[in-house]
């Protein structure tokens, strides 16, 4: 009897423990959202979604439009790249598992080192790097390519980590018995792993976003800022407009409208990040269920 209670009056510490830990997580971004929200809603004018910007006036067209290209850009550019990486990163260590020698061992240990050395490096070294190298060195100016080549980089460990650490949870029997029915590789990883590690993967990608989205140094060095709306130029373009600019600058301004701007632009960062978490959910919820109809 001893015994039971003090089992049951651990299991109940740790249930608190847990409830607590999880109101430390969240209570910082719920007052977070609400301060947002608090600053921004009482002026918000629907306007400010299409209306360019001029000067410290105007609306958010022109970096609403150029955060969305950036985010795009860094799925695309960021994603492919990561994604691979994982893959390759997630097959080595099978290889290596198998026991088929240690230069496959070597290999990924030397990949994921330089992954994880990528990943510490400051966001504003990157930023610095890339002015030096692409607007500078190649002469590409202040523009959209040199700023999604250095969010790029910056993001690809986190999204081959992510790649590597959903794959490896996959079970081996999962590829075994595709290759036992005769299917090519590159047919069952598409069909079969990739599907299964899915959730882990849009979660990677989600995070990567997350970042791009919110990062403002590196910026400053390879796209500099325009209120003018992108016109499709990727280097040479004179500026590139986003909307952390705007929560950076606007907020000390003495104008009270770019004041507002300032608290405007964070809640629309702040509804894109929460459509982003919900798009995840969604693909996620659909794998999962197509995973399980394939299963029964």
């Amino acid at each position: 009897m001893p015994g039971a209670r003090r089992r049951r009056a651990y299991s109940a510490l740790f249930r608190v423990g847990t409830v607590v830990s999880l109101l430390l997580v969240l209570s910082p971004a719920l007052w977070l959202l609400a301060g947002v929200a608090a600053r921004a809603v009482p002026h918000w004018q629907w306007s400010v979604l299409w209306t360019g910007l001029q000067g410290e006036n105007g609306g958010l067209l022109g970096p609403i439009l150029g955060t969305l290209v950036l985010m795009g850009g860094v799925l695309v550019i960021a994603g492919s790249v990561g994604v691979l990486a994982g893959i390759h990163l997630a097959g080595t260590v099978r290889t290596a598992k198998a026991g088929r020698g240690r230069r496959a061992d070597s290999v990924a240990t030397w990949l994921r080192i330089a992954s994880d050395t990528l990943a510490g490096f400051p966001s504003i070294v990157l930023g610095y790097v890339g002015y030096v190298a692409l607007v500078v060195g190649l002469h590409w100016g202040f523009s959209l390519l040199p700023a999604l080549l250095v969010l790029s980089m910056m993001v690809i460990p986190y999204i081959a980590k992510a790649t590597e650490t959903a794959l490896r949870q996959v079970p081996l029997g999962y590829r075994e018995g595709a290759e036992a029915l005769g299917m090519p590789t590159g047919f069952a990883l598409r069909k079969v792993v990739l599907k299964s590690a899915a959730p882990g993967i849009v979660t990677g990608l989600l995070l990567a976003l997350a970042i791009a989205g919110g990062e403002t140094a590196p910026l400053l060095f390879t796209a500099e800022f325009s209120s003018t709306v992108w016109t499709g130029a990727f280097i040479h373009a004179h500026g590139f407009g986003y909307l952390t600019y705007i929560v950076y600058q606007y907020w000390s301004y003495p104008s009270a409208h770019a004041n507002d701007l300032s608290y405007d632009a964070g809640l629309v960062l702040v509804v894109m990040v929460l459509l982003l978490l919900f798009t995840a959910r969604l693909v996620v919820a659909r794998t999962q269920r197509h995973a399980e109809s394939r299963g029964r």
